[in-house]
């Protein structure tokens, strides 16, 4: 279905999800955020006549009140509300400083960020952190639960995840609630083979960790990654 063959109010909407938020106007914008129009115009129609009474500029329209946005037709309360709330996080955004993400330098800064998670559990859980080029974590989450035997044969989630982040590189863990450190076979072959499938995605596997309690055993500084 092509955005032209959607209803006027959708199509902001479908643009944004197809071409991406840098593709979408202002007054486009504005029409996603009121989500309807009134009988005469269309959600982009109004917003471009909101925009334009205050020329086209969003600090400016950020000083209207409700009172003031109401006074369009089709604008009510609850519209209003919606503007106002939008434009109020905006500026709380421009006044935060950007998040500084951060990196991980070693195994055991990995073990640090992981050990929360994992050392105290009685089931196992199979956690994957991803990074980006500067070893910069993207994303951290538990994607397995119940036991690596049968959980991880599955490398697609893994590198889908990766794939949805913009991932290139990956640090996986997994405990041992027995208390063990000590890798098996089993554990072995699941990261030779995360490791090569990796490499046909250019995504690394930078380690993997076993976590027992206040302890770990990583397979990158023992050698075999």
């Amino acid at each position: 279905m092509s955005i032209k063959s959607l209803a006027e109010d959708d199509r902001p909407r479908e643009k944004f999800l197809l071409k991406g938020k840098a593709a979408v106007s202002d007054s486009e914008l504005l029409a996603i955020i009121m989500g309807s129009g009134n009988r005469e115009e269309s959600a982009v129609e109004l917003a471009r006549r909101i925009l334009n009474s205050v020329e086209n500029n969003w600090h400016r329209l950020s000083q209207l009140n409700i009172k003031d946005l109401m006074k369009f037709k089709g604008v009510g309360e609850a519209k209003a509300i919606s503007i106002a709330t939008a434009l109020e996080i905006g500026n709380r955004k421009s006044q935060q400083e950007v998040l500084e993400r951060q990196k991980i330098n070693s195994s055991k800064e990995a073990f640090e960020i992981l050990q929360p998670h994992l050392s105290d559990l009685q089931t196992e859980e199979f956690w994957v952190i991803f990074l980006n080029h500067q070893n910069k974590i993207l994303y951290k989450n538990c994607l397995f639960r119940g036991g690596i035997a049968s959980s991880v044969a599955d490398l697609r989630v893994i590198f889908k995840t990766a794939i949805e982040h913009f991932s290139t590189g990956i640090i996986v863990a997994h405990n041992h609630p027995a208390g063990s450190l000590k890798p098996s076979q089993q554990d072995i072959n699941i990261t030779l083979k995360i490791k090569e499938a990796g490499k046909l995605l250019d995504i690394e596997l930078l380690d993997h960790l076993i976590i027992a309690q206040n302890q770990f055993y990583s397979f990158k500084e023992e050698g075999i990654l």
